[in-house]
């Protein structure tokens, strides 16, 4: 693909996704607008085959010493050809117009967005979870979500802060909206795998979330609410 073609840089952070990689691979190559797009696979020295399955669905795969979303991303976007950049979690799957959608955001004046998700599951408390991200708040957004940024203002950001082990997302969505930059939401969906639930409840899940949230707004370091978050 000659980068005068590419307009969107699909940019997937692994780290042992074997189970999931190569079905996001494949279905994002086969979506609409797929000839204007690069996938791009960064793995954190992944232990099962999740390199294989990448590369054998047909991602370019750079692969890091560092196992942080946040490098992983960063990276993606260093070697992107595209001047759109488009963040895709390996356990979810975009809705089938996703590239459409996002270049048309793009064509339409909006710097970065994403859209809403749905479990794939069908329990009830998931599909209020589900139900909650059509409304353009902050607190329901993430990287399960899928975001598209715009390459320029991804750059004047200095991408990522690599110093947030996790809410990643949420730092950079907050020096957006800083700037006054308005978050663009999608109104379809991304299907998530609610991985996260098995073992665990909905309260515990949640309250995790809601704890790590809250520490992130009051400033706490990030290692400290990474360490805090995987004790909940």
């Amino acid at each position: 693909m000659n980068e005068e073609t590419v307009k969107i840089s699909c940019i997937i952070p692994t780290l042992n996704e074997e189970a999931h990689v190569g079905r996001l691979v494949r279905w994002l190559r086969q979506c609409s607008l797929s000839e204007l797009v690069e996938v791009i696979v960064v793995d954190g020295k992944s232990t099962d085959a999740t390199i294989y399955e990448a590369r054998e669905a047909g991602a370019e795969v750079f692969t890091t010493e560092i196992r942080s979303r946040a490098h992983q991303m960063n990276l993606g976007a260093k070697v992107a050809k595209g001047d759109i950049l488009y963040f895709v979690h390996a356990d979810a799957m975009p809705p089938k117009c996703c590239f459409e959608e996002v270049l048309n955001a793009v064509e339409s004046g909006h710097q970065i967005g994403g859209f809403r998700f749905r479990f794939d599951s069908d329990k009830w408390i998931l599909k209020f979870n589900s139900y909650m991200t059509r409304f353009n708040i902050t607190s329901f957004r993430g990287g399960d979500q899928s975001i598209f940024i715009q390459k320029n203002l991804f750059e004047k950001l200095n991408g990522y802060d690599e110093s947030y082990v996790i809410m990643e997302e949420y730092d950079l969505l907050r020096r957006v909206k800083a700037m006054g930059i308005k978050y663009h939401l999608i109104q379809k969906d991304v299907l998530v795998s609610a991985r996260k639930y098995i073992g665990r409840t909905w309260l515990e899940v949640n309250w995790a979330n809601v704890k790590a949230m809250a520490q992130f707004r009051r400033g706490v370091a990030p290692e400290l609410i990474k360490r805090n978050y995987l004790r909940s």
